[in-house]
């Protein structure tokens, strides 16, 4: 399962950063993926970005993982929490660029957390109540899906693919959504019906990529195929071993 690469032997390899996540990551991974056979995104949200220029253009992503760029299999893994709108849209420009992002080529836990609307409306409106104490979240509801991840209420690609469960998990949830950001916020509260439509055109476009990809690692790893693992932000940032509060919310 090793590789030479510039004359150093190498198995699969995880690319991490040491600091905050602004050391270069991006250019280490883009380096990297020409060697890989598989590059896997494993944790984080949008609110982390690798960014490449490749040829004069510049490419910055998000949530599919760059090795995309050079037509390798990418897989959104498990510990991700994904905004299809976010991820949607970063599918759209990288193919008017010419990329190809088909499903054979872009793969989605089914496993993996959605963001939902009332994720960014709570992140924004705890943000704003702190005033001078916040410890300045991007807003995008990363912290707020891997609460309801861990409080075992979260929602998953695999039932974004079942609507009728889907549509009765959204309610719920919202119910006390709303009430929280109408009591506590004085926020505006969310509409279900509303939701569940827009999250069901976003189910139709994804679902070709939606699979169990432990599966896929699995075979990728008995083939002796080369895995990249491409981490997010960075150690200082690791919810256990960064300079807690000011922290993301997941394993770095």
């Amino acid at each position: 399962m090793s590789q030479t690469v510039g004359g150093i032997s190498v198995a699969n390899v995880v690319v991490i950063g040491t600091q905050w996540g602004d050391e270069g990551k991006g250019k280490i991974v883009d380096l990297l993926a020409e060697f890989a056979d598989v590059v896997v995104r494993f944790q984080g949200g949008n609110n982390a970005g690798h960014t490449m220029v490749i040829k004069g253009e510049k490419f910055i992503n998000h949530l599919v993982p760059s090795g995309i760029l050079q037509n390798k299999l990418c897989v959104l893994g498990n510990g991700m929490v994904v905004d299809p709108a976010v991820l949607l849209k970063e599918m759209d420009f990288l193919e008017s660029k010419g990329i190809d992002i088909g499903p054979d080529l872009i793969k989605i836990s089914e496993i993996a957390q959605l963001i939902m609307p009332y994720h960014q409306r709570i992140d924004v409106a705890r943000e704003e109540k702190k005033g001078s104490q916040q410890i300045g979240t991007t807003g995008r509801g990363i912290g707020p899906a891997y609460e309801d991840k861990v409080a075992r209420r979260g929602i998953r690609f695999a039932e974004l693919l079942e609507p009728e469960t889907f549509a009765e998990k959204v309610h719920s949830l919202l119910e006390e959504k709303n009430f929280y950001l109408q009591s506590l916020f004085n926020a505006q509260p969310l509409d279900a019906d509303s939701i569940i439509a827009q999250y069901r055109v976003y189910a139709e476009r994804l679902a070709p990529h939606v699979a169990n990809v432990s599966v896929i690692v699995d075979e990728a790893l008995r083939k002796r195929k080369q895995l990249l693992f491409e981490g997010s932000q960075g150690t200082h940032l690791d919810i256990d071993h960064g300079t807690y509060p000011y922290v993301t919310s997941s394993n770095t």
